[in-house]
C-alpha cells in the first residue's frame, strides 16, 4: 500500500491486514497500552467537505498514535483559491508525511497521489468512501464473527457508500445486494466490476435486495453537495427506499443495521429501527477511529521520502 484512494485499489488480503491490524490497535487502546507507531510524525488533513467523525476521529486517531494532525479548510490553502493541485501536493509532501483529504472530486485525491511524495488517504469523495467502508466491515466481523459467507444489502441512493460496500463486500468474499432506484445506480465501473467477481444483484426491489440478509445499509437520500435535489429525491426515495421493520421481516432475524451517519431518522430508516440497532451503529462509528489508525501505521509507519 502507497495510499488508500479508494477500495477498488485493495486486495482482500491488505483489506484482512487492516481489519486485524485495527483489531489490535482497538484492544490495545482499551487496555491502556500505547502504541505510538507514528511518534514525531504529522498528517495534513484537507477538509473542502465539513465533518465531524472523520474530522474528530483523525485527529484522535493521529494522538493516539504518537504524532500530530493539521486541519486544513479549503479557506487555509491556496488550492482553493486555484493554486494547482501538483504545487499543493508537492509542497505539502515537504511538510507533512501524510495527507487525508475529504473533498468532491475523485480525480482530486488521485492527482495528489500522482503528484506528491507522501502516503495520501481518501477521506471521502463523491465516488469513494473507503474508510468508513473499512470501519463496516470491521464492525461486521466484530458481531458476525466473519465476513466470507454473509450477505450485505445496501437500500437507497447508489452514492459513495454503495461504489465502496459493492466493492469491499465482494472483495471479502460476501454476497451483495443492492436496491436504488434506476436513475440513481452505483457507479458503471463498480457494477462492472461486481458483475464479474461475486454473488451480486442489482435491482429497484427492496424486498429482493434484502432477502435474508445479515446486514443492512442505507444512507441518506441527498448527500452533501446535493442539497438542491433533496425535495425532489425525497419524492422518489420516500415510502420505498426505507430501513424499517417490513424490510427487516425478510433479513435474517439476527440482522444488523448499519449507517454512516448523519442519520436522518423517518427518511432512510425509520426512527424505532435506529433506536433498535444504536449499539450495532454506534460501534462502527467508534470503529472509523481504529480503522484509519490502522491504514496510517500502513501507509505512514515507514520512511517515505
Amino acid at each position: 500500500m502507497k495510499h488508500l484512494l479508494k477500495i477498488m485499489d485493495l486486495s482482500t488480503e491488505e483489506i484482512t491486514e487492516i481489519l486485524n491490524l485495527a483489531d489490535q490497535l482497538k484492544y490495545e487502546q482499551k487496555h491502556g497500552i500505547k502504541h505510538h507507531h507514528l511518534e514525531g510524525k504529522t498528517l495534513g488533513m484537507i477538509f473542502q467537505k465539513s465533518s465531524t467523525r472523520t474530522r474528530v476521529s483523525f485527529e484522535v486517531g493521529m494522538y493516539q498514535l504518537g504524532g500530530s494532525a493539521l486541519f486544513l479548510s479549503s479557506r487555509d490553502l491556496q488550492i482553493g483559491r486555484g493554486e494547482p493541485v501538483e504545487d499543493t501536493a508537492r509542497v505539502l509532501s515537504r511538510y507533512l508525511d501524510g495527507i487525508m483529504i475529504r473533498t468532491f472530486a475523485q480525480q482530486e485525491v488521485d492527482d495528489l497521489a500522482k503528484y506528491g511524495s507522501i502516503p495520501i488517504i481518501n477521506g471521502l469523495t463523491d465516488y469513494a468512501h473507503p474508510c468508513q467502508v473499512l470501519a463496516d466491515l470491521m464492525t461486521v466481523r466484530e458481531y458476525k464473527g466473519k465476513l466470507e459467507g454473509l450477505k450485505m444489502c445496501y437500500i437507497g441512493d447508489g452514492n459513495n457508500m454503495a461504489n465502496s460496500l459493492i466493492v469491499g463486500g465482494i472483495k471479502m468474499g460476501m454476497e451483495v445486494g443492492v436496491a436504488t432506484p434506476k436513475a440513481h445506480q452505483p457507479a458503471a465501473d463498480v457494477v462492472e466490476f461486481a458483475k464479474g467477481n461475486g454473488g451480486f444483484t442489482l435491482t429497484e426491489d427492496v424486498f429482493e435486495a434484502a432477502k435474508d440478509a445479515d446486514v443492512i445499509f442505507t444512507d441518506v437520500w441527498a448527500s452533501m453537495g446535493q442539497e438542491g435535489e433533496a425535495d425532489e429525491r425525497r419524492k422518489l426515495f420516500e415510502s420505498v427506499y426505507q430501513i424499517n421493520d417490513k424490510l427487516l421481516s425478510v433479513a435474517k432475524k439476527d440482522a444488523m443495521v448499519q449507517h454512516c451517519l448523519p442519520a436522518h431518522r423517518e427518511e432512510e430508516i425509520a426512527a424505532a429501527v435506529f433506536e433498535a440497532h444504536q449499539n450495532e451503529i454506534y460501534d462502527e462509528a467508534e470503529n472509523r477511529l481504529h480503522a484509519q489508525k490502522a491504514v496510517m501505521v500502513k501507509l505512514m509507519a515507514g520512511k517515505q521520502q
